[in-house]
């Protein structure tokens, strides 16, 4: 019902404002035509300074303009969008186009879960203290440029390790009052997607809207995908120095899962499926208001205050790869399939301020803020599904074997000052300081009542310093700033009767530290820099006995880890003709992530892994392209490479039967990518995976379950869009 409701609203607003545009125009004047020439070759870029109430002064960053990439936005195919920023982890299994599995620094890539992730500022993590994973799903037609900050932006933007990503979609048109995108693709595996946006700007109103569909079969048999997402913004300035801002955002997809594969099955025939009646259903609402206040030319206010709302669903047959689902010859049935069911309800509201000062002068900026949260997640798993064969949440039993809820409530103050030493030199010293508390309450079924509540203190005051050095072709940077990670549910939730969780589990924490030298000079653009990531009380399993020497799983904090490395990117541009030029950039990071001080459970013991490398992180992931422009369009060739890695903290090199651990080869990747450019039409053409490489990213320990999971091949896609 809701669906739809969104659908007609996004409907009967565009309707409208197109009869208010008619309206509208006959008070208008027809302009003449303006040819803006944008000089930029480059599709990454650096964030200012500032911008709004942001300080990003003496930060590693990277800003992607999604207009004036090559990469396959229909699929949302990481390794092409994120080619040139280093180091980025893109763990590819669910689903193609369905949800972006990125990590920085040797970071866990499940979903995003390691960043302060964000849509036009708003956080879009499903819940901050309870499952971090990003579940919304943005269209990338719709995205104008994505902002990454890394970890050293922990104090100013969320405590997370990663730092802060934000999707900054397509500002309304400003030059008229009804303007109309359309975007279609078409591909391999049955890829068909249609995006269609309004928006326009009428007197103090400006307005923006759209509505994205795709279906896929998917490169795997049982692999389909249907996925629909709808937005809506509407802003009003009703003074030049003040605006106020209400978004609506949802996102909805069903997706067929095709089920882990062993080793022996991948080699036979990578596109096959264990699985049938596998399914994955997140519905994700974002709503939003902000206010936008500029107090002068020296002080700058923004008040957001923003919601997720929504469910992450699935009905599986939860079982190892090696375990065939199939009729029972005495029920002449299936068994009964799992049903989980989780319902967010988060919300944040968070006041900055930007002001500028003279001091002994130099210009100086300060950044202060409080972020306000309250989460609570109503988890209910285990649920006894049906038989069937179909995406159906339906109980044949109404109790669930865990229903829980976990509420969490958090208050941050945080204070960042740029303090310009010289005009070249600058330091920003800052401090977060994080209070509030995570209660777990609810039923389990294989578990006593009583040993079931669990709280969660969380009080951090948080450190971070970052300087810069504006050089004549560059600037040198640097930065440390401290971090930390909630427990969260799903390491306080007892997995079986035979688990137990430690009811003093401490939050991980740490912090990142990082150099570097970024700049250009005649065609060459350059960052290059180093990094370490110290990341402590580090959760996962060890084995303990009991008072009557019985045998138990124990969920606590298992020691701590390092990461240090290498991030390199250069890019160079050189003009061959008056409108043609050529480009060739490497962007390269090495990783050397090691636990430094941990134990873990191995059979009924436990063992020292301090030496041991961390899993999902290579030696190295390297991404290399050229590409040729010109007014008519561009073309580029990328190879990606990523190193081997291990999937458990043993570093099991022969994989298990069932392929839950085991090493994981690296892979090389060959794509070609083009944009064609006919007057007021783009045409791309994506060719991904030229050789036919068979690869998987890596072995997962929960969902979507234990085993391999294939990777694209080769595939095509070819996208036409227009603006009137």
């Amino acid at each position: 019902m809701i669906k739809r409701v969104s659908i007609l609203f996004v409907l009967f607003l565009s309707v409208s404002i197109s009869m208010l545009a008619q309206e509208d125009s006959l008070r208008t004047h027809k302009l003449n035509e303006v040819e803006v020439k944008d000089k930029r070759l480059l599709d990454v870029n650096r964030l200012s300074e500032t911008s709004g109430t942001n300080l990003w002064s003496g930060k590693k960053n990277e800003v992607i303009n999604l207009g004036g990439t090559n990469a396959n936005i229909a699929e949302k195919t990481g390794r092409q969008i994120f080619a040139k920023v280093p180091g980025v982890f893109v763990y590819d299994m669910d689903g193609s186009g369905n949800q972006m599995n990125i990590s920085t620094r040797g970071l866990d890539p499940h979903r995003g879960w390691e960043f302060n992730i964000r849509r036009n500022g708003s956080m879009t993590n499903s819940d901050i203290y309870g499952y971090p994973a990003s579940h919304y799903s943005i269209p990338m037609e719709a995205v104008d440029r994505i902002e990454l900050v890394r970890g050293t932006g922990s104090l100013q933007y969320g405590a997370q390790f990663g730092g802060m990503l934000n999707y900054v979609t397509k500002a309304p048109d400003s030059t008229r009052a009804f303007g109309l995108e359309s975007i279609t693709s078409v591909g391999s595996y049955g890829l068909v997607t249609s995006y269609l946006a309004a928006s326009g700007t009428i007197g103090k109103f400006q307005y923006a809207t759209y509505y994205a569909k795709r279906v896929s079969k998917g490169y795997r048999k049982n692999s389909e995908t249907e996925y629909d997402a709808q937005s809506v913004l509407l802003s009003y300035a009703p003074v030049q120095n003040l605006k106020f801002t209400a978004e609506l955002s949802r996102s909805n997809y069903i997706y067929h899962i095709p089920g882990a594969l062993t080793d022996a099955q991948f080699a036979q025939d990578p596109r096959q499926s264990t699985r049938s009646r596998n399914y994955f259903n997140p519905e994700i609402y974002v709503p939003s208001f902000r206010a936008d206040w500029d107090l002068g030319k020296r002080t700058k206010i923004t008040w957001l205050t923003s919601a997720v709302l929504g469910y992450r669903n699935s009905v599986m047959f939860d079982r190892p790869a090696d375990v065939q689902d199939v009729i029972d010859p005495i029920t002449n049935q299936y068994a009964a399939r799992q049903v989980d069911i989780d319902n967010f309800n988060s919300y944040t509201s968070e006041l900055r301020m930007l002001h500028s000062y003279t001091l002994r002068g130099l210009e100086s900026k300060l950044v202060a803020g409080v972020q306000v949260f309250d989460n609570d997640l109503h988890r209910r798993q285990q649920g006894k599904g049906t038989t069937g064969s179909d995406f159906d949440l339906t109980l044949t039993d109404p109790v669930f074997g865990r229903d829980m809820h976990l509420k969490s409530n958090n208050v941050a103050l945080f204070i960042e000052n740029k303090f310009s030493i010289t005009k070249a030199l600058s330091v920003t010293p800052g401090l977060r300081y994080e209070s509030g508390q995570s209660r777990m309450t609810g039923v389990i079924s294989y578990y006593n009542d009583e040993d079931v509540p669990n709280t969660i203190l969380h009080e951090f005051p948080l450190l971070g310093l970052n300087a810069q050095y504006v050089l004549k072709n560059g600037s040198l940077y640097a930065g440390w700033s401290q971090a930390y990670r909630p427990v969260i549910f799903k390491d306080i939730v007892p997995a079986s009767v035979y688990d137990r969780a430690d009811k003093n589990l401490k939050d991980a924490y740490g912090y990142n530290l990082e150099a570097g030298y970024r700049g250009n000079y005649k065609g060459l653009h350059w960052d290059i820099g180093m990094f370490h990531l110290q990341y402590n009380n580090r959760l996962g399993t060890q084995a303990m006995r009991d008072e009557l020497d019985q045998f138990y799983l124990y969920r606590t904090n298992i020691g701590n880890s390092a990461t240090t490395g290498a991030e390199i990117f250069t890019e160079y541009v050189a003009p061959l003709q008056r409108r043609v030029a050529f480009s060739a950039f490497t962007s390269t990071a090495f990783f050397n992530g090691r636990y430094t001080d941990a134990q873990i459970r191995s059979g009924e013991n436990n063992v020292d892994v301090s030496g041991n490398k961390l899993e999902s992180v290579p030696g190295v992931i390297t991404r290399n392209g050229v590409t040729l422009r010109s007014a008519l369009g561009s073309m580029s060739l990328l190879y990606s490479y990523v190193g081997e890695t291990y999937a458990d903290a043993l570093n099991t090199v022969i994989p298990t039967a069932n392929g839950a651990v085991g090493k994981v080869p690296g892979y090389g990747l060959l794509d070609f990518n083009s944009t064609i450019y006919i007057k007021q039409v783009t045409v791309r053409v994506n060719v991904n995976n030229i050789t036919n490489k068979s690869y998987f990213t890596k072995r997962p320990s929960f969902y979507p379950g234990p085993g391999i999971w294939s990777s694209d091949g080769r595939s095509l896609v070819v996208s036409v869009g227009f603006k009137i």
